[in-house]
């Protein structure tokens, strides 16, 4: 397996030891609390299971910018996108700001308990140039029609900065027993199947024939032992399929696909960037700190809309210095089935296709036939897994 990213062994901030654990939820009920937003409470999540390893908390203004600009923190290590507690100058009362230390209180879960425990290093205005400056380096746009930018511009005008210790995982872990997992429990189980080589999958999205065989020949290019498939649960945009949806789907292709102990599927807790290349990156460095040796990186990567380029979250990888991530990243290209040739194969493989010898779908097509109760061609997507997805958009289209 990789080593961790710029870490001997991975950092997580959780506070494993239950009577520690519990002596901070206690003193975080007499702390002065801040609502964090949902991405800070999702940072949060990822820097408690290991997955942002080896950062110790969020970023102040000048490693914010720093990362911005740079892709760097200001110690030369490779990081692609501001780890950051944003928060609205009337959110932070006079008794957040005389504090040492506060609660971080989660907006994702009833009641909004404490999350985490933190020690404010500087509390720091974030004017409107510096968001701006942030979303053209991070996003390459500050079109406030971009999700992530929209996402930054209102998340608040202040930075919080400090040092966590994390006390839960919000509501990842009880939502979705069978699937959250820590980047530690997943190098584990990676040695519990004598793993060595692991390709990693990102999905924000059901899979249908064209990812499975994506997979496959991610695995056998790169001889793995196993095909890490990792699902984001946390926000996405409107009109995405629930995380629910497309862990069931998953599953369902894996049971009825793959060899067994070929596939491990897996998910963390984050809200979606859309940061397209710069999320690349990160994707990147939290599979190495899962332990994964390789991260397919296709068309599109975490884009949305027109704001990137094809290929651009893989190009960005040749724009790293030497050394700056232990995981190789497999360079894929649209997949799709050939009429021709009867079977998935790569697009840029296929020199003498032209559009009509693939059978393709675009997402609107996908619903509009499911929501109908109409098959999907078996060539696209496996029937089982169509199946899955028909319940939900006729379930939804009934409301």
């Amino acid at each position: 397996m990789t080593p961790p990213h710029g870490a001997a062994a991975l950092r997580p901030l959780y506070v494993a030891d239950e009577e520690e654990r519990a002596a901070l939820r206690r003193e975080s009920e007499r702390l002065p609390s801040l609502a964090v937003n949902s991405s800070a409470a999702t940072y949060a999540v990822m820097l408690g299971a290991g997955y942002f390893t080896p950062l110790t908390g969020y970023m102040g203004r000048a490693e914010t910018l720093h990362v911005a600009e740079k892709m760097t923190r200001p110690d030369g290590l490779l990081w692609p996108v501001p780890i950051t507690n944003l928060a609205p100058r009337d959110r932070l009362t006079p008794e957040v700001r005389g504090a040492r230390r506060i609660a971080l209180r989660d907006p994702n879960v009833a009641a909004n308990p404490p999350l985490a425990v933190m020690d404010i290093e500087a509390i720091e205005p974030l004017s409107s140039d510096d968001r701006t400056f942030i979303a053209q380096n991070v996003f390459r746009t500050a079109d406030p029609a971009h999700p992530g930018v929209a996402d930054l511009m209102a998340a608040g005008d202040h930075l919080v900065s400090g040092p966590l210790r994390v006390l839960n995982y919000s509501y990842f872990g009880s939502e979705f027993p069978d699937t959250f997992r820590t980047a530690g429990q997943i190098r584990d189980e990676f040695t519990r199947r004598g793993w060595q080589r692991v390709v990693a999958f990102q999905t924000r999205n059901p899979m249908h024939r064209a990812h499975e065989e994506l997979c496959r020949m991610a695995q056998q290019a790169v001889r793995a032992d196993g095909i890490l498939i990792h699902m984001l649960l946390g926000r996405l945009k409107p009109g995405d399929i629930p995380a629910a949806v497309r862990d069931a789907a998953i599953r369902k292709m894996v049971e009825l696909y793959f060899p067994p102990n070929t596939v491990l599927v897996a998910g963390y807790g984050f809200d979606m960037l859309y940061a397209g290349p710069r999320e690349a990156v990160l994707h990147a460095i939290f599979r190495q700190n899962c332990g994964c040796t390789h991260l397919i990186v296709g068309r599109d990567h975490a884009g949305v809309g027109s704001y990137y380029g094809p290929f651009d979250a893989q190009t960005i990888f040749d724009e790293i210095p030497a050394g700056g991530l232990k995981i190789e990243i497999f360079r894929a290209d649209h997949t799709a089935w050939s009429r021709k040739l009867g079977r998935v194969v790569m697009m840029r493989d296929c020199s003498d296709h032209a559009p009509d010898d693939y059978i393709t779908l675009s997402g609107t097509k996908v619903r509009d036939m499911l929501t109908a109760g109409q098959p999907l061609p078996p060539e696209f997507a496996r029937p089982e897994v169509a199946a899955v997805l028909m319940d939900y958009y006729r379930s939804e289209s009934a409301h």
